[in-house]
């Protein structure tokens, strides 16, 4: 029984031992590679606008994200997410994030119907970007299920 306490006092002995002192000796170094730059001229814009908040995706042909931002995101709390103010702010600061892709062109995909869906529209054309269509993929129900309560307000 003696020699069984005395096996893990040694192997903690080990251990101590074993650690080296000079750590940066030991650490290899990796150089990261470099993330190549997309560059698209065309693509697509995708508004979500809801009651409670505005997102705004822009994507490239394929719906490949290239860049994203929401209204709580931006530091908007509360009914402010949901105003057109909020969506101006918000397709500017997706504007800045895809300005060195080289993106002029796009299609806007809006859904909801929420109110900063016209002010998103308006604020990419203030951003400089060429609008080719206007697409509403808005769900509407073709009395499937049972709709929900109408909200109170």
């Amino acid at each position: 029984m003696a020699e069984e306490q005395k096996k893990p006092v040694e192997d903690k002995e080990k251990k101590e031992k074993n650690t080296p002192d000079s750590s940066a000796s030991s650490k290899k170094s990796y150089k990261k590679s470099k993330k190549k730059k997309k560059f698209v001229t065309k693509g697509r814009v995708f508004v979500q606008a809801t009651y409670n908040n505005t997102i705004v995706t822009m994507a490239d042909q394929n719906g490949n994200a290239l860049a994203w931002a929401s209204a709580g995101l931006l530091g908007f709390r509360g009914a402010k997410k949901a105003t057109p103010f909020a969506a101006g702010e918000i397709v500017r600061t997706v504007a800045e994030k895809v300005k060195d892709m080289g993106l002029k062109d796009v299609e806007v995909f809006v859904k909801g119907i929420g109110s900063g869906r016209e002010a998103a529209v308006r604020a990419l054309n203030a951003n400089g970007f060429n609008i080719l269509a206007i697409h509403d993929t808005t769900p509407i129900a073709h009395n499937g299920c049972r709709a929900k309560k109408p909200r109170r307000v």
